[in-house]
This record gives structure tokens, C-alpha cells and sequence, in this order.
């Protein structure tokens, strides 16, 4: 065996290599694990502990490198070139693994975020057709109570026309029978005259009364439009 050398025989910096690797292997067996779990989930420590492992192993690589070169005899400076070249090789794959396992990890989670993106974009898309869908509703609402609140003014409007038709013919019917009264008791011609002036006042009163109903009802229209 080599004598102590940077704190250590090449035994002991061997076995000390050993179970670094033995740490790590686990490391990114779990890490693995977690990978293929449903969750998907992560553990940057446990990634940062197994990277900070391999790369101690790489350096007791380097001191054992050194050491099993100053070993006197040929068949033991083979046999310890051997075993740092394995565990050297061993140390490469797992990076080699925990690398692949970063790549899957960043391309995992950049994918998370753009479908977190997308389903973002989708919400607020459907967000703003409610919206609009929403305003038509209320715009068709708004339609629907004017064009009640018209069909109730029109016919009440009409009501009101139909009163003063019954109302003329009842005024004529009246009026014919103050005639024949009138003319059957003799009064005079003023009299006469003076119920037809009253007669065609009461008239003009009628129309000027349907008219004023026709403006309000269209007023009263134009303003519910």
C-alpha cells in the first residue's frame, strides 16, 4: 500500500470513494423514483447533494490517481489503476444520469409553465366570450321590456281612443235629441246656432285630445328605444 498521503492511504481515500458512490447511486435511484411517481415531483436538495457527492468522488479520483502511481510494485499500481478507472466510470455515469435527469426536470417544468400559460389564455378567452354573451343577454332583456312597455302604451292608447269614439257617438245621439226637443217646443235659431257653435268646440276638444294621445304614446316610444 501506498503511505499517507493528502490526509490518507489509497486505501482509505478508496473506501471513502465507495461510499460516496454508494450515496449518490441512491441519490439518483430516488430522484428517479420521484420522476416516475405520479405527483411528478422534485427534489433540488436531494439533485444539489448528489451532484456535490459525485463531484467529491471525481476529486478522490484525482488524489488516488496520484497515490496508486507511487505504489512500488507493478502488479498493485495495475490492480489500483483498475479500481480508481472503475470507480471513476461509475462516478461518470451517474452524472452522466443526473444530467439526463435535469434536462427531463427543466424540460418537465417548461412545459408545466406553457400549459399553465395556455389554460391562462384559454380562461380569460372564455372569460371575455361570457362576457360578451352576457351583454347580449341583457341588451335582448333590455329589447324585450321596451317592446312591452310600447305594446302596453299602444294599447292603452287605444283604449283611450275607443272611450272618445263612444263618447262622439254618444254626444250625437244626444244632440240629435236636443234637436228634435228643441224643434218640437219652437226655440228659436239662436238657440239653435248656439248648440251647434257648442257642438263643433266640443268636436275640436275631441281632436285635439286624439292627437295629444298619438304624440305621447310616440314620445313615451321614443324614449323606452
Amino acid at each position: 500500500m501506498a503511505g499517507m498521503e493528502g490526509g490518507g492511504t489509497l486505501s482509505e481515500v478508496y473506501q471513502s470513494a465507495r461510499k460516496l458512490l454508494l450515496r449518490a447511486r441512491d441519490g439518483v435511484e430516488r430522484l428517479e423514483r420521484f420522476e416516475s411517481s405520479v405527483s411528478g415531483t422534485d427534489s433540488p436538495e436531494l439533485s444539489f447533494a448528489v451532484k456535490k457527492d459525485i463531484s467529491q468522488i471525481h476529486s478522490l479520483c484525482a488524489d488516488m490517481d496520484r497515490l496508486w502511481r507511487s505504489i512500488p510494485a507493478k502488479s498493485q499500481r495495475d490492480l489500483w489503476k483498475r479500481k480508481v478507472e472503475q470507480v471513476a466510470e461509475e462516478a461518470d455515469s451517474l452524472k452522466d444520469s443526473l444530467d439526463k435527469y435535469s434536462m427531463r426536470n427543466q424540460r418537465r417544468m417548461l412545459e408545466a409553465k406553457e400549459r399553465a400559460e395556455l389554460l391562462g389564455r384559454a380562461n380569460g378567452e372564455s372569460a371575455h366570450v361570457l362576457r360578451i354573451f352576457d351583454e347580449e343577454a341583457q341588451a335582448m332583456q333590455s329589447v324585450r321590456n321596451s317592446s312591452r312597455m310600447l305594446q302596453e302604451s299602444f294599447e292603452t292608447g287605444t283604449a283611450i281612443l275607443s272611450k272618445y269614439a263612444e263618447q262622439r257617438d254618444r254626444l250625437k245621439r244626444a244632440q240629435r235629441k236636443a234637436l228634435d226637443v228643441l224643434n218640437t217646443v219652437g226655440l228659436s235659431n239662436s238657440v239653435l246656432r248656439l248648440i251647434e257653435r257648442r257642438n263643433r268646440v266640443d268636436t275640436w276638444i275631441k281632436y285635439v285630445g286624439m292627437v295629444l294621445t298619438v304624440v305621447i304614446v310616440y314620445f313615451f316610444w321614443k324614449w323606452t328605444r
